[in-house]
């Protein structure tokens, strides 16, 4: 009878050692997914920033003002 109840204890370590390993690799998926996400949208407002100053640039050139 202690056997089977070892083996059952075991089993259940196993199951839980294995659910925390998948739950930690999912969230290492996650972080990483949400850190490019954060550099993409930094890289996208960096390149909104320049073509605005550039359009800015365009109008002052356009009407004169720019001298």
């Amino acid at each position: 009878m202690a056997d089977n109840s070892q083996k059952m204890s075991y089993n259940a370590g196993e199951a839980k050692g294995q659910a925390q390993e998948k739950a930690n690799t999912m969230m290492d998926k996650a972080g990483n997914a949400a850190q490019s996400t954060k550099e993409s949208m930094q890289d996208m407002g960096q390149t909104m920033k320049e073509k605005a100053s550039n359009a800015a640039d365009s109008v002052k050139n356009a009407t004169g003002m720019n001298k």
